[in-house]
């Protein structure tokens, strides 16, 4: 299996440092649909030389459109696919399974790459990926390496895995902190990082969100053995030197030469307080957890930063070319130059006359077609047929190699062009612009003692593990936990067994499981319906209903065109982040905690940590309500409301201020369903 040293790009200048250091594949963004938006990226000219650069240097370029988008962003999401297919990228990556749809349908040559944004992380879950026509998966950072060979060993799909940057608290795709908190949205490419600041577990660390960086490019080699092909290094945000030094270590840990020195130069670069193995090894716990020091950013010195930069300061060239020269008494001299299986041909500016003085012989020829630096060219063979006794001025045989060279990286760069289907968006519209008569109402329990008697609702959704009985009296949906990367063998015996004809599935991985056990699906909000068409592909893959996005606003929500059945949350606590390394735990062990423990923020705000199936849900400080404005929500066909840490009787209440249409009595938020997310 061909190995993979995937590097980042947030600049130019950056894209040189990993191509000239020696990476394989190099990702970066362009327009307003990738996940780091505040890097440079490449637009207009600067995305044409990128790529051209790339090829020119036998290196791939995999450009990221992995972020959510609007339905009136749809027609720049297809601008954006055509030009960026047409220029030659060898591979999208994708969070939103609209793009997937729109780069199927105009590029089907192009492969697709799922982000890790997608939150697909067990064999069922990759299948559904490979029917939406994706050819490579970016892993979960959460997984051990015995999950990693275990996925593997039945994936349908290549497997790409992060060996190297930042680590984030949450599961990618799986984040509302930085959307909830200031509106700028982890899911648009706009993550503000709150949760580098202080959040507090009771005797953790005082930043327990905040984890060390990730570093496995020592295990380069034993994850290549388990079936990974591709070795991505975080930092589209980082310098140029940063980049260097990350490409040459897992260059270096292929070829088994990576040194601890290295390692440090590394740590010097950019850390948070060191690196951490922890997922990879399955040992959790505080030892992962760090942030950025002062010690951290002063150790990246002028010296060190000097040594990386002089690996990307001069042209490497890759590609020999073959030279044959000819020059004829009164013709003009003809120059054909080989390379990389193209030919270019070129006469000089000049009819050759008799020499008076010195004349031109082949060794003057040989020096000035051996002098391709600066280009990705180095000569090989030149073959000279010169009439004796003519001359020709050496600066017409320099005009003619450039001219050469110049013609053959054309060749190279056009022959990796994409050919585009013109392709636009159906004028057809199924939007749904009347309100609705009679909505119905779903309601989410965390425990079955928090259901009052005589409920009276459309659906009831309870937790997977509740007995048979409890789902029968109630005729109850299962929810199915957003993360079951570490066991998905015992959810689907669990959802199998289980008597509810329901599941609710907030993810890939859920859908498929729900899937092969025969239930109806019902998306959860974190399965990120942005759009209409992403709705069209969710039927298809057997959803038949889904809740919203949280990130929609109101006039989102009632412009949507939608061919299944929606719904939104209208109270409850939004789930804020959904975390392998349970941030309680730095303080206190699960005994001490018995699943009521809370984060505080350096304002002195509580937020509420919940637990299920090995994962921990940061859960908003407050709740959304929306049960007196519940009208403004035209077009959706039900409401949900989503109990997490209410008593019963807390319970009741919301459920007749739903009915009433009673306002607030307590600390609340309207969530975003007005601000939205930038």
């Amino acid at each position: 299996m061909k190995t993979e040293i995937l590097a980042p790009a947030g600049s130019f200048e950056a894209l040189k440092a990993a191509v000239l250091s020696g990476a394989d594949a190099v990702y970066f963004g362009t327009g307003n649909f990738n996940a780091r938006r505040n890097a440079d990226n490449f637009d207009g000219e600067g995305l044409k030389k990128a790529i051209d650069y790339c090829h020119l240097h036998n290196v791939k370029c995999h450009i990221t459109l992995n972020t959510l988008v609007k339905d009136d962003e749809l027609d720049e999401v297809i601008s954006t696919i055509k030009r960026t297919c047409s220029l030659g990228a060898d591979a999208l990556i994708l969070q939103d399974l609209a793009a997937a749809k729109l780069v199927s349908e105009i590029c089907p040559e192009v492969q697709m790459h799922a982000s890790t944004q997608l939150s697909t992380g067990t064999p069922e879950g990759l299948k559904l990926l490979k029917e939406l026509g994706f050819s490579r998966a970016v892993l979960p950072r959460e997984l051990s390496l015995e999950q990693i060979k275990k996925i593997a060993e039945n994936s349908p799909l290549e497997l790409e895995a992060f060996v190297h940057g930042a680590l984030c608290m949450c599961v990618s795709g799986q984040c509302l902190l930085s959307a909830m908190l200031g509106s700028r949205s982890g899911n648009r490419g706009l993550c503000a990082q709150p949760c580098r600041l202080p959040f507090a577990a009771e005797n953790g660390t005082g930043t327990d969100l905040s984890l060390k960086d990730l570093s496995l490019i020592e295990e380069i080699n034993e994850l290549s053995s388990v079936g990974v092909c591709s070795f991505k290094i975080e930092g589209r945000m980082k310098r140029p030197e940063y980049v260097a030094a990350a490409v040459t270590a897992c260059r270096e840990s292929l070829e088994n030469i990576y040194t601890a020195e290295r390692k440090d130069e590394l740590k010097s670069l950019f850390s948070r307080s060191g690196f951490t193995k922890g997922y990879y090894e399955n040992k959790l716990g505080r030892d992962m957890f760090g942030t950025r020091q002062k010690e951290n950013v002063t150790s990246a010195t002028a010296e060190l930063l000097k040594k990386y930069e002089r690996l990307y300061e001069k042209e490497k060239p890759v590609h020999k070319v073959n030279f044959e020269f000819t020059a004829r008494l009164g013709e003009r001299p003809v120059l054909k130059a080989s390379a990389a299986g193209f030919e270019a041909l070129c006469e000089g500016d000049f009819i050759c006359e008799k020499a008076i003085n010195k004349e031109l012989d082949c060794e003057k020829v040989k020096a000035q077609l051996e002098k391709c630096g600066g280009t990705v060219f180095y000569a090989n063979e030149i073959k000279c047929d010169i009439q004796s006794g003519i001359s020709a001025p050496l600066s017409v045989i320099n005009a003619m190699r450039r001219s050469c060279l110049e013609q053959l990286e054309n060749d190279i760069t056009e022959s990796r062009r994409h050919t585009v289907n013109d392709f636009s968006l159906p004028l057809k519209s199924s939007k749904k612009s009347t309100a609705k008569a009679k909505k119905e109402l779903y309601i989410c329990f965390n425990n079955a003692e928090q259901i009052p008697e005589n409920i009276s609702c459309d659906r009831v959704f309870l937790p997977l593990d509740t007995d048979a009985d409890i789902i029968n009296r109630y005729s109850s949906g299962v929810i199915v936990p957003r993360g079951f990367f570490h066991n998905p063998d015992e959810i689907y015996k669990k959802l199998t067994a289980s008597p509810a004809k329901y599941a609710l599935c907030d993810t890939l991985d859920a859908v498929a499981a729900a899937k092969k056990a025969g239930k109806k699906i019902t998306g959860g909000a974190f399965l990120n319906a942005f759009n209409s068409v992403t709705l069209s592909e969710l039927k298809k893959l057997g959803v038949s209903e889904t809740v919203l996005s949280y990130e929609m606003t109101v006039n989102h929500i009632n412009s949507l065109k939608s061919e299944i059945r929606t719904g939104s949350v209208v109270y409850g606590r939004t789930p804020l982040m959904l975390t392998r390394n349970c941030p309680v735990r730095n303080g206190k062990s699960c005994a001490e905690c018995n699943k009521n423990s809370e984060l505080c923020d350096r304002k002195g705000i509580k937020f509420p940590v919940v637990c299920s199936n090995g994962f921990s849900v940061l859960l908003n400080s407050r709740p959304t309500y929306m049960l007196d404005r519940l009208s403004e929500i035209k077009s959706t066909d039900f409401d949900v409301l989503y109990f997490t840490k209410e008593s019963k009787q807390q319970v009741i209440s919301i459920i007749n201020a739903y009915h009433n249409g009673k306002a607030p009595e307590s600390e609340f938020t309207r969530g975003l369903y007005y601000r939205g997310v930038e």
